[in-house]
């Protein structure tokens, strides 16, 4: 993903190998002005949702603790929130709900997904088919 989104910027994309904590709040402090920096997806956490499962299989939960924990740290790391992932804009999840930014707004793709939407429901072009799918990262 770097490098295509470095190619796509025409600038230097630094990726951290994580999405919150000390160190990934500490880069994302007061970077320079214009630097652009990737963490990597908060989905591989399982404060997110809340529960899920580990690399053994079993079922966890996270603990309120952990989940505030986790969304504080969120809120920690700019001044936007933006969502791109229009499968999770209608969830409960951390960083939907936990996120304590006050400017928040839709990404590109997420703009994409509506306008086509819309153009479906609102008036379709005749015949109309519709396949649906999904993938989720866990």
């Amino acid at each position: 993903v770097v490098p295509v989104l470095k190619e796509q910027l025409g600038k230097d994309v630094t990726f951290l190998s994580d999405c919150v904590g000390a160190e990934v709040e500490a880069a994302c402090q007061d970077p320079a002005p214009g630097s652009v920096i990737l963490l990597e997806n908060l989905r591989f956490h399982v404060e997110e949702e809340g529960k899920g499962v580990d690399a053994n299989g079993e079922k966890v939960k996270a603990s309120d603790a952990d989940v505030k924990a986790f969304r504080e740290s969120l809120s920690k790391l700019g001044d936007v929130y933006v969502n791109d992932a229009f499968g999770t804009a209608h969830r409960a999840h951390s960083s939907m709900v936990g996120c304590a930014l006050t400017n928040r707004a839709s990404g590109f793709l997420m703009d994409k997904e509506l306008t086509y939407f819309a153009k479906a429901l609102d008036n379709p072009k005749r015949p109309f088919l519709a396949i649906l799918g999904r993938a989720k990262v866990a």
